[in-house]
């Protein structure tokens, strides 16, 4: 990138001792701070690997934290907030998606030698930011200390000597070590990265920070870089998972429903679950391998990235036994996206998209078929939800799938329970206890979410607005940085928006 470029705009990039070190939450925060203070400012991330993914309005497919990180700049995300999206499909492959489009499924050897093809799309993507607004805040991936991912990097360190950005490097302190973190991967950075580094934040502390202040000193005497702050832990934090899932009950009131959701292996965009999981009245349990269905209001089957091998896996757990046990005894269930089609009667992937090729009986409760075709379908949708005995109410979301759902026969009335812009969705059967949706994202309006409650039996429905939580969410992040960190040293300049 040419200096002409590199003045247009003032970047920094936060990078991680680790995965999970607050580098998406450091982030946004940093673009709220800066929002607040009338800079227009986007938030980038060359290179993210999740499963939770957000669909951008020219139907693009994002990260989720990226768009989470625009709501913070009170921007609208865009492609170009993270042009290469990894979303894996097995343990060692991944779907590969360039500005928002998938391109190839590859195994890790494969992508690895692609990346020099991929890195002028990053910088691309970087530079039209970095004209469209004054800064930009970087995201990493994982840690830049990975020796074996060195060669060819472009999410982290090869990512900031390409684009000429400085770097702050991220640790938690909440798991302990954090000055061998720090110290150990500035060491095994080379010279002309380790010049590049600005500083470190430390990361979850609790208790009282001059206690820390000795471990601070040692730590920029023998570096020479300056600790720009220590945060605070935020307990009660809401803001989305970049792809790890959050068990944490938040919010938690007088249950009035129980509700569990079946972590598949392959899960997707679990995020669909934050609504319930901060709702003061509802007890959000995921239950993962090898632990049977507890006795619940309502089951929950989530989005796949491989449907018919994480069929199989429910199958394996014994799920597939204790959900039929459960509709006996009355209570409801749900499915989302590839829980969805899991609900139909037949699974097909004749072209191997998802796997192997080949198909699966579902689960049988809906009269529906589904079909994996090469042509993603993704999109933003919003309308009206219908659910028996309640009146209509607003919903949106988004759609992420490959597979296409077909009706057995005509549905009646009142078996569609959702109509779109892009038209019908979804179905309800076995007696009104089964409901199944492509919708991500249906919990997050208020009136629909306290709808679905109603449907799986919660008498007294508390409403909230789960929009409102997030930004609460992104301001407590933001006042605690405008709070503990120097932002003097990152950006002189910034007293002159105060």
């Amino acid at each position: 990138m040419s200096q002409t470029e590199t003045e247009k705009v003032k970047a920094l990039m936060v990078q991680g001792t680790t995965s999970d070190a607050g580098k998406s939450v450091l982030v946004a925060g940093l673009c709220r701070v800066l929002a607040r203070k009338g800079i227009r400012v986007a938030p980038f991330k060359p290179q993210n690997m999740a499963l939770n993914s957000a669909v951008t309005a020219d139907g693009g497919e994002i990260g989720r934290a990226q768009a989470v990180q625009a709501f913070a700049c009170n921007i609208e995300p865009t492609t170009d907030m993270n042009p290469v999206l990894l979303k894996p499909n097995t343990d060692i492959g991944a779907q590969v998606i360039i500005q928002g489009k998938a391109i190839n499924d590859m195994d890790a050897r494969s992508y690895h030698a692609y990346k020099p093809t991929v890195m002028p799309y990053v910088l691309e993507s970087f530079n039209r930011l970095s004209r469209e607004f004054e800064a930009v805040v970087i995201e990493g991936a994982g840690s830049p200390a990975e020796i074996n991912l060195r060669d060819r990097d472009i999410a982290n360190m090869g990512f900031a000597e390409a684009a000429d950005v400085p770097v702050i490097i991220v640790a938690d302190i909440d798991r302990g070590g954090v000055f061998a973190h720090l110290y150990g991967t500035l060491a095994l950075l080379s010279e002309s990265e380790q010049q590049r580094v600005a500083g470190f934040v430390i990361n979850r502390f609790r208790g009282d920070v001059s206690l820390l202040q000795s471990g601070l000193d040692w730590l920029e005497e023998k570096t020479g870089k300056p600790v720009i702050g220590v945060l605070p832990y935020l307990h009660g934090l809401m803001l989305e998972a970049e792809d790890a899932i959050n068990g944490q009950q938040l919010n938690e009131g007088e249950t009035h429903l129980k509700v569990v959701v079946p972590v598949l292996q392959r899960v997707s965009n679990h995020t669909d679950f934050d609504p319930l999981r901060v709702h003061p009245n509802v007890d959000l349990q995921f239950i993962g391998k090898g632990q049977d269905l507890p006795a619940a209001d309502l089951i929950i089957l989530p989005g796949s990235k491989s449907v018919r091998s994480d069929l199989a896996f429910l199958r394996e757990q014994g799920w597939e036994v204790q959900i039929a046990r459960h509709l006996r005894f009355g209570g409801k269930l749900m499915g989302i996206c590839g829980g969805y089609q899991m609900l139909g009667e037949v699974l097909r992937d004749p072209l191997g998209i998802e796997g192997e090729p080949g198909e699966s009986e579902g689960l049988g409760y809906l009269p529906l078929t589904t079909e994996v075709k090469a042509q993603k379908q993704l999109r933003r949708n919003e309308g009206q939800l219908t659910l028996p005995g309640q009146p209509s109410t607003p919903v949106f979301g988004y759609e992420i799938h490959a597979g296409e759902t077909q009706w057995l026969r005509t549905p009646e009335p009142g078996e569609t329970p959702l109509q779109l812009h892009s038209g019908a969705d979804g179905a309800i059967g076995c007696n009104n206890q089964v409901l199944g949706t492509y919708l991500h994202g249906i919990f997050e309006q208020p009136d629909a979410c306290a709808a679905l409650l109603r449907w799986a039996g919660m008498q007294q429905v508390t409403v909230q607005s789960f929009a409102a939580l997030r930004e609460e969410g992104i301001n407590r992040v933001a006042d605690a940085i405008e709070q503990h960190l120097n932002l003097s040293l990152l950006w002189p300049e910034l007293a002159d928006h105060d």
